[in-house]
């Protein structure tokens, strides 16, 4: 072997030792990141275990499973408008939505709503509620659905930002049954603000493009159900004061073939490859119920606004 040959098998002698002991670092080094992992996780286990350990409280609370009407509940779910100091020391079932809610040490004060009455509920440290199901409590997100098992109390001081003042709901039980999103377009009491109402004081106000774009949470606000009870009082009015004059309601057609009012600007809209339009009047339809010896009918529906003549 000459001088050239043994000095190059030196050098990738010592290239292999170094790329051996690089091989053997890097091998401690992924051993030393999976023990660390491994304890980690190891730590992680051990404290759940122990925190599920220590709630004993643990079958009062949690995430319901998907309803799927595979067993019947013996339950009979109470409706907040009915609950009164007649009710007090009660057990009762309750599903609504959670309006707010907010914790304060080991207590967490929630505003349950259904449609547009509301009450206060407390889950508080004690014998039936344990720490982590306060904490449950107060993380549920605003607008979820929940069912609660809760005892009435009589409160001494009326609560005056509910609408059932006399009675508190003091909660033994507490299952989500539909949560709702962490964050919403826009939250309710913003709703119900008129515009221009509070920007002095720095409070939100939702604009009308915002309240179009998400109507059905829009329409959860107790302005938007007055509107809507309003508006079916009034029609109850109608049909039961023409009912008792022997009037016969019926239900003509919204949309036909042709425009029933010649010259008049009309809605058209595609129906089946073909033109239909919205009937502007009930009228027809009435003469032909009073000749069929109806004698008397009524129709109850959307007004047809007329607007005034131009000058």
């Amino acid at each position: 072997m000459t001088k050239e040959e043994a000095q190059g098998a030196t050098a990738e002698e010592e290239q292999a030792q170094a790329q051996s002991k690089k091989g053997l670092k890097k091998q401690q080094k992924e051993a030393e990141k999976a023990a660390k992992k491994a304890e980690k996780q190891a730590k992680l286990a051990a404290e759940q275990q122990s925190t599920e350990e220590d709630d004993f409280a643990k079958d009062r609370h949690g995430v319901s499973a998907l309803v799927q009407s595979q067993q019947k509940l013996e339950r009979t779910l109470v409706r907040i408008q009915d609950l009164t100091p007649e009710k007090a020391d009660q057990l009762i079932w309750l599903r609504a939505r959670v309006h707010t809610s907010r914790a304060k040490g080991k207590q967490c004060f929630l505003v349950l709503r259904q449609q547009q009455f509301n009450v206060q509920a407390l889950v508080a440290v004690g014998d039936r509620a344990s720490k982590q199901m306060v904490k449950f409590a107060a993380n549920i997100t605003k607008e979820s659905i929940v069912d609660v098992e809760a005892s009435v109390r009589k409160v001494e001081q009326k609560i005056e930002s509910c609408t059932q003042q006399d009675v508190e709901l003091h909660i033994e039980r507490i299952f989500v049954i539909s949560q709702a999103e962490a964050r919403l377009p826009l939250q309710l009491d913003d709703a119900v603000r008129p515009d221009g109402e509070g920007e002095e004081e720095g409070r939100a106000t939702v604009n009308q493009d915002t309240k179009l774009d998400n109507r059905v949470i829009d329409l959860r606000t107790t302005t938007s159900q007055a509107i809507f009870r309003l508006q079916s009082g009034v029609c109850q009015l109608f049909r039961d004061t023409l009912i008792k004059k022997g009037f016969v309601e019926i239900q003509t057609p919204k949309i036909i073939s042709a425009a029933s009012e010649g010259g008049a600007n009309v809605f058209t809209v595609s129906y089946f490859k073909t033109s239909a339009y919205l009937a502007q009047s009930p009228q027809l339809y009435k003469q032909m119920c009073i000749c069929a010896d109806f004698e008397k009918v009524f129709c109850v529906g959307p007004g047809k606004q007329t607007l005034p003549p131009s000058d």
